[in-house]
């Protein structure tokens, strides 16, 4: 399919289904815990995904139990723990706080590119990493340099940031993932990542924290399982394989961009002057960032 050859397209779809995914789980954070969010998040998004995944994953079933430590660690970074880290932080930052702090993911990607396999970012890439990061900080302060000034750390914000880390790490050893098909690793993950949710889920109702079971989070667990879950990490693993990890990164500026056109159209805001600068900012900094 020449869908699946097209990561640009493909990278931009997961911004937008990761923004939305933050605007739903907003919405319900006061009525699912975190753990049980992720816990249906993943446990749907396999259950949609068994049948298509079924043939490959009996025909790379020895890959993946020759494989199962790494995937089970991607699991741990990049699907359930960096999730539930971001669903339990709302619950103490704002949403311009977390945000902000998303904005800084290809940092950390560069990061661990660079510690593990010395893969440097460009110059050119620099450049459009900072020029997204730009945009980023004209859309969120909606042109007001004030807000930034005002910007302070909570509990919140550090757990973002731990969660970033995280994740980082994760799209880094997306480059070492084990050779197989997408629907069989992304399937195999998404099972390791709800079977890693057991035991917080477990915790969680112990404790007296359970989710409140009706219409809107029932609809809620459908969106997050199918769109943010399933199709944005298979959409972001087939992107960092054909452009890589570096290039891959920058496109998550694309989130901040995706959320206020949402807002815009689904939360009556307006749109404003600083909208259109910062949106410019943002695509042409993830365009110098995605060239060779």
């Amino acid at each position: 399919m020449r869908f699946l050859d097209r990561p640009y397209l493909l990278l931009a779809l997961t911004s937008l289904f990761w923004s939305s995914n933050a605007i739903v789980g907003r919405a319900v954070v006061d009525f699912v815990p975190p753990a049980t969010m992720t816990f249906f998040r993943w446990t749907i998004a396999l259950v949609v995904l068994a049948p298509f995944a079924w043939p490959y994953l009996r025909k790379d079933w020895a890959a993946i139990r020759r494989n199962l430590a790494l995937i089970f660690l991607l699991a741990l970074f990049g699907l359930s723990g960096y999730n539930v880290i971001a669903y339990l932080a709302l619950h103490f930052t704002t949403a311009i706080n977390s945000l902000l702090l998303q904005s800084v993911t290809p940092l950390f990607v560069a990061l661990w590119t660079f510690a593990l396999f010395r893969d440097r970012p460009t110059p050119v890439q620099v450049g459009g990493i900072a020029t997204s990061l730009t945009g980023v900080l004209v859309i969120l302060s909606r042109g007001d340099i004030g807000v930034l000034a005002r910007f302070a750390l909570n509990i919140g914000d550090v757990m973002i940031v731990a969660g970033l880390v995280l994740y980082g790490l994760y799209a880094a050893l997306l480059q070492v993932r084990p050779a197989m098909h997408p629907l069989s690793f992304l399937a195999a993950t998404i099972a390791a990542s709800a079977v890693l949710m057991i035991a917080p889920v477990a915790v969680e109702v112990a404790t007296g924290h359970v989710a409140v079971i009706d219409a809107r989070t029932l609809a809620a667990f459908a969106y997050v399982g199918i769109f943010p879950s399933l199709a944005a990490n298979f959409c972001f693993n087939r992107g960092v394989e054909l452009i890589g990890a570096n290039r891959a990164a920058p496109f998550i500026h694309l989130m901040p961009v995706f959320g206020s056109i949402l807002a815009i159209l689904f939360l009556g805001e307006r749109p404003h002057l600083f909208h259109v600068a910062g949106y410019a900012l943002v695509l042409i900094g993830v365009a110098l960032a995605a060239r060779r």
